[in-house]
């Protein structure tokens, strides 16, 4: 059953990065950070992440998007600065689709959320330190079943206080 941290904007917080990475890298599969960490890439903190480039990194050795697969979830993770993921989905799910990805990960506009279109899973995790909704900051975490009828997003402040208002259940079958 695959289960997946995923977290973004954390901008230069390195304890919050570490309590999070040590409270959960036993229990999943694999950690997704979105960008604007505001970390060098070798960074301590983000070691066992898949990591990306924000507009506000400035380690270039960041990608700037990666994809890869656990299972059967395909993921493309992207900042979203470069996909306007503030005002549309669509350059992100076109990206997706290039690379037969069907859970599209990113951050950027600090609010968090998940949402499935046609065949295509969107999640932001929020912003852990500077989040821009009602909600407090915030990660995410995915749990699969291993044919993708179960598809369960639990949202978490950094005390791991879950937020259920924001809890998502799916399927990608």
């Amino acid at each position: 059953m695959p289960k997946i941290l995923i977290l973004s904007d954390s901008h230069g917080w390195t304890s919050e990065v570490s309590e999070i990475k040590a409270r959960h890298q036993d229990e999943v599969d694999a950690m997704i950070h979105c960008g604007d960490s505001e970390l060098e890439a070798d960074s301590e903190e983000l070691a066992d992440f898949q990591v990306v480039q924000g507009n506000m990194d400035m380690d270039f050795r960041l990608p700037e998007e990666i994809d890869f697969q656990v299972g059967k979830l395909h993921f493309f993770v992207t900042h979203g600065h470069l996909f306007q993921i503030k005002s549309t989905l669509m350059p992100a799910s076109y990206r997706a689709e290039e690379l037969g990805a069907n859970v599209i990960c990113f951050g950027h506009s600090h609010v968090a959320g998940a949402e499935k279109v046609k065949d295509q899973l969107f999640i932001n995790p929020g912003s852990i330190r500077q989040p821009r909704s009602a909600h407090p900051g915030s990660y995410a975490i995915l749990t699969a079943d291993e044919q993708l009828e179960n598809i369960d997003i639990r949202f978490y402040t950094k005390d791991q206080q879950e937020i259920s208002s924001l809890a998502y259940q799916t399927s990608l079958t």
